[in-house]
């Protein structure tokens, strides 16, 4: 068994919780991936805490990278150019490899010009400045990660595991990226985006959560369900619920509804042999067509294609 390699770079004024993300998810994934942290000249790292780190490696080890993850740095440290150093080290990079970033590493990519005309987003907090530096960026400042093959961001922190899982389940399928999952202890997907975690007001005294609500809807997929079904569970208004729910999740219910028949549906095109129309049924869409659809705005390809890749990876 072939063992991907990844190779993180270390930038100063890293963040060491982050910088030790891929080690520690991909780590966990049996063998399949071998990570190693270079600096942009081989030498000690001075993070953003009041530590140093010391690397094995030089930029030289990016040319043996099947996979790239640049980690993020302090705000402080944030420059719409990147310096000769960093462009060299990126320069090392062999074509067609995967480059990952979190949170601010997009900055680092985006100041390089291998953003330019891409989807991409980074940590919520800093995205206005994000936009004023990088116009020619898409930027999405609402969601975990994006996957723009071969560039893949996230957002900020615990978005890096979120990724890392991301690639664990393209790379080797959704039961590998559950397991990883368990032994470190963190969900294999988190719901909704970054809105759900941006600074709003408290809710008032005795606001009921709809979390009963959306469990209840998760055994539930395969029905039609309504905004009214949702809010009546609830028992609150549907305008109510809407607006608890959206603060919440950081999504419509409908949207909602939609990404988690997806979801199902990713789990059953892997580990089943329905057919596209019975997937559709099981999940809650009207048609294979729907899921189609929906499927291929979620994440750019048709059923058949996504069964074929995880069925290999199987």
């Amino acid at each position: 068994m072939r063992r991907e390699r990844v190779v993180v770079l270390a930038l100063d004024g890293v963040y060491p919780f982050e910088l030790g993300i891929p080690s520690r998810i991909l780590g966990a994934a049996d063998g399949r991936y071998e990570v190693l942290t270079c600096s942009v000249d081989g030498r000690p790292v001075r993070t953003n805490a009041d530590f140093g780190v010391t690397v094995e490696h030089g930029p030289e080890i990016l040319a043996t990278a099947d996979t790239v993850v640049i980690a993020p740095v302090a705000p402080d440290r944030l420059a719409d150019e990147v310096s000769g150093d960093v462009l060299a080290a990126l320069a090392l990079i062999r074509p067609g490899s995967r480059i990952v970033s979190i949170c601010t590493g997009a900055f680092v990519l985006a100041a390089a010009g291998l953003l330019d005309g891409r989807r991409a987003t980074t940590h919520w907090q800093v995205a206005d400045r994000f936009r004023r530096m990088f116009p020619r960026v898409d930027l999405d400042p609402d969601v975990l990660f994006v996957d723009d093959h071969p560039f893949l961001t996230s957002a900020g922190a615990a978005s890096g595991v979120d990724i890392c899982l991301h690639l664990v389940r393209k790379d080797h399928g959704s039961r590998l990226a559950n397991s990883v999952a368990r032994r470190c202890v963190v969900p294999p997907f988190r719901d909704g985006g970054q809105a759900q975690y941006i600074e709003q007001p408290v809710p008032e005294q005795g606001a009921a959560s709809t979390a009963a609500t959306r469990a209840w809807a998760l055994e539930r997929l395969g029905e039609p369900l309504t905004l009214a079904d949702l809010a009546g569970h609830a028992r609150m208004s549907q305008r109510t619920f809407a607006r608890r729910f959206q603060g919440e999740v950081g999504l419509s219910p409908g949207r909602w509804l939609i990404q988690q028949r997806v979801v199902r549906a990713r789990h059953l095109l892997e580990s089943s042999d329905l057919t596209v129309d019975q997937i559709a049924g099981r999940v809650g869409f009207a048609t294979g067509a729907s899921l189609r659809q929906h499927l291929n705005a979620a994440i750019g390809v048709s059923p058949q294609a996504y069964r074929r890749t995880f069925q290999t990876a199987r």
